[in-house]
């Protein structure tokens, strides 16, 4: 009875490293997920900011003016 005894708390210790493994793993990917949501509503802000804005239109430019400044 002592043998199968000690199985069972190895078994319920092997257990318990590993919930706590996983548990810490699922912590560490919540904190990323929470980032990357971050990040893609600041994306999202700006893409939304830079559809809103007025867009200018580009003036056409000379050929003079596409060279550099040493010519």
């Amino acid at each position: 009875m002592s043998d199968e005894l000690i199985d069972l708390q190895t078994t319920v210790a092997f257990q318990e490293r590993n919930l706590n493994e996983l548990a810490d793993i699922l912590t560490a990917q919540q904190k990323q997920l929470d980032v990357l949501r971050a990040e893609v509503q600041l994306l999202r802000e700006r893409v939304a900011y830079l559809e809103a804005a007025p867009r200018q239109q580009a003036e056409p430019f000379s050929a003079a003016e596409e060279r550099p400044p040493h010519y």
